[in-house]
């Protein structure tokens, strides 16, 4: 399962969009904008009234946690008098200039950042619930203590509830009852135990692979999340269209944009049931990957890594879960672009790997490899690239012979192995 993080404000996005289906035990006052620093705030006031209304917080929404210890977060307590919108705009302009370092070491740009409405409460509304996936079960983590003395003696604080994937929504709802802390009042306690049901239902059906919110104030029946962290299961994009709406993917605090080829191939994998994943490391690094499997993937990059140096590895990435031939095609021609734009003294070195397929037929998406190397030839031969080819699974025979074939009919240097040859032997012959 491929996990990507999405910002908070998308969090809750989802949220509201699916309230009704899940949570109509509850109200959830959404009220929430996500603002860069060129956003014109006059024009978000003109269709969201409470933001001149209410008093607000700002915090960057930039994939990165721990914003309150590290001054990145602006609100009503902090100063004296209410977090007007001119204040927070102002604020938004300033943390917006320059590069911006963490206490954990990460540095990079704020680019993107949220404004809700204050919200008063106290800290014995404060609750904290999250879920994850786990091999063949979900854990649901819930405690009556929110915010971020939530990390401080976790184990005495937080209920740890297993529940088997397969579990009917009467087993599902007993775990719960089961796990549910009791240091509440009985009113209190059959609130947090519903929604902790329905927020399961709601991981579970949208496809998430992680979602907490950390804090959730509950007051009766009415919720408000203040903060909300999600990674979601992308290899479940193609499917979830309607549910997920234009959901985004953004790049991580600290790291470079994506370029045009990389966002192509991943609207590719968001829209097809098999895996498309490419992350480029050292765009003029000398040694490429085309790795059919994300176990392989790991394997291959850490022994390249292991064998020369980090910054000999260009690109890290897989293709998996059965792609078709066009699919492999495009993914094998966008990786020879990239590939050939910098020249290398030494040439480069193209591995085409992966473990031994259980389904993915290797002569079908070699036929795609085939065809990129058709159109992609000249290029590869400009930069001099020598191609290496480990693979075994069901038609890998088929495969190795026809992407052997191909080469030597287009003068490009290639060497070919079936799974008797051990996957790391074959960085070990490319690099030598």
């Amino acid at each position: 399962m491929a996990q990507k993080p999405i910002r908070e404000y998308h969090v809750k996005e989802l949220f509201n969009k699916h309230w009704n289906d899940y949570f109509s035990d509850f109200t959830y006052p959404f009220k929430s904008v996500l603002v860069q620093r060129d956003t014109d705030f006059v024009k978000y006031s003109k269709k969201n009234k409470w933001l001149q209304e209410e008093p607000l917080v700002a915090k960057p929404d930039m994939l990165f946690g721990k914003r309150g210890i590290n001054g990145l977060v602006l609100y009503k307590d902090q100063k004296p008098g209410d977090i007007t919108l001119e204040k927070a705009n102002q604020w938004v302009q300033e943390k917006a200039k320059g590069i911006t370092k963490l206490q954990s070491g990460e540095s990079g740009k704020l680019t993107h950042f949220i404004i809700e409405p204050f919200v008063p409460h106290t800290a014995n509304e404060e609750y904290y619930i999250a879920a994850t996936s786990v091999g063949l079960e979900d854990v649901l983590y819930l405690s009556t203590v929110g915010g971020v003395e939530i990390e401080e003696d976790w184990e005495s604080k937080v209920s740890e509830i297993h529940i088997p994937i397969d579990a009917s929504n009467k087993q599902i709802q007993n775990a719960i009852r089961q796990g549910v802390p009791t240091n509440l009042s009985k009113e209190q306690q059959a609130y947090f135990e519903t929604f902790a049901f329905h927020f399961y239902r709601f991981f579970r059906d949208l496809h998430f692979a992680y979602l907490e919110i950390n804090p959730i104030v509950i007051q009766k029946n009415k919720i408000y999340l203040l903060d909300a962290v999600a990674r979601m299961d992308d290899t479940a994009g193609y499917m979830m269209k309607d549910q997920w709406g234009d959901l985004l993917f953004p790049t991580s605090f600290g790291m470079d944009k994506k370029c045009d080829e990389i966002k192509a191939i991943e609207e590719v994998d968001h829209n097809s049931g098999a895996s498309l994943k490419l992350t480029m490391l050292h765009p003029k690094g000398r040694v490429w990957t085309l790795v059919a499997g994300g176990g392989a993937s790991v394997v291959y990059a850490d022994t390249i890594a292991n064998m020369c140096s980090v910054e000999a590895l260009a690109n890290y990435g897989e293709y998996s879960g059965g792609p078709t031939t066009e699919e492999t095609r495009f993914y094998a021609s966008t990786l020879f672009d990239l590939m050939t734009r910098f020249p290398h003294p030494k040439g480069k070195i193209l591995i085409i790997g992966g473990a031994i397929a259980n389904f993915t037929d290797v002569a079908k998406t070699f036929d795609g490899i085939i065809q990129a190397m058709q159109t992609h030839y000249k290029k590869l031969k400009e930069h001099k690239v020598k191609i290496y080819v480990r693979r075994g699974g069901p038609n890998y025979q088929i495969g190795l012979d026809n992407i052997y074939k191909a080469a030597e009919d287009l003068g490009l240097y290639i060497e070919v192995y079936g799974p008797e040859t051990h996957i790391t032997d074959i960085v070990k012959m490319a690099l030598a």
